[in-house]
């Protein structure tokens, strides 16, 4: 039988965490899990005792079709639970119940606060597979082996997308990030206050020219009538006056 652990951090806290458990399935990084249903909760003490029953799919490589063929192409999981919230822990038990003979993998993961930070959680996965068939158990195991070792991450980012999708982060950004985009938006105000500007002055000086060419043409046509209202004076005034 082999032996495979591995540790993650979530930057999230263990009642969150616990809470979103609960809600893993469905999620994009765990496509191979068809179905999930409660079998039994109870509760010990301050203890939350759950059993579910979820169904995988279950792919196999194209050698393990000659020996399963097409009937292994799903399997059942059993999977155990103690939540205890006074001390913050939570452990899972999986193992499979179908096609034991061939494969048998056990799960256990624990989810306690970070010795790290206190508001964030680790789990410790660990997980023992092997196999009862002869003349294939070193194959079979190593195959398992693997493929939990490919899929663990693969978990890991499941969980943490629905925890990211229950909870909004309460984090303020980083300063530096925070100064980059004052002194990013301060330079885009300046920018558009100086294009501002140089509209501004450049409509002043339209207008005063405008406002030049107007009073020009106001000038000339004062002069203009003026010249006319002369010129029908005079001829008035030789009409109306006999000569002696």
């Amino acid at each position: 039988m082999k032996y495979y652990s591995t540790f993650a951090i979530f930057k999230n806290t263990w009642d969150q965490v616990a809470c979103a458990y609960w809600q893993k399935y469905p999620n994009p990084y765990s496509k191979h899990v068809i179905t999930e249903d409660l079998i039994s909760r109870t509760v010990a003490g301050k203890k939350l005792i759950s059993t579910r029953l979820l169904t995988k799919t279950n792919r196999l490589p194209k050698w393990g079709y000659g020996i399963f063929g097409n009937n292994a192409q799903h399997v059942c999981i059993v999977e155990e639970s103690v939540v205890d919230p006074e001390k913050k822990s939570m452990t899972t038990y999986t193992h499979n119940i179908g096609y034991q003979k061939f494969m048998v993998v056990i799960e256990k993961c624990t989810y306690t606060p970070s010795d790290e930070n206190k508001e964030w959680t680790e789990c410790r996965k660990e997980a023992w597979i092997g196999s009862n068939l002869t003349g294939f158990s070193s194959l079979l195991s190593k195959f398992g082996y693997e493929r939990f070792k490919a899929n663990a991450p693969r978990s890991t980012k499941g969980l943490q997308y629905v925890i990211d999708r229950l909870f909004v982060p309460e984090t303020i950004p980083n300063s530096n990030v925070a100064s980059q985009l004052t002194l990013s938006t301060g330079d885009t105000l300046d920018r558009l206050t100086d294009a501002a500007k140089v509209k501004k002055a450049q409509g002043v000086a339209a207008t005063k020219a405008m406002t030049g060419v107007a009073m020009a043409k106001k000038a000339q046509g004062v002069a203009a009538t003026k010249a006319k209202v002369q010129e029908m004076s005079a001829k008035a005034t030789s009409q109306t006056v006999p000569q002696l």
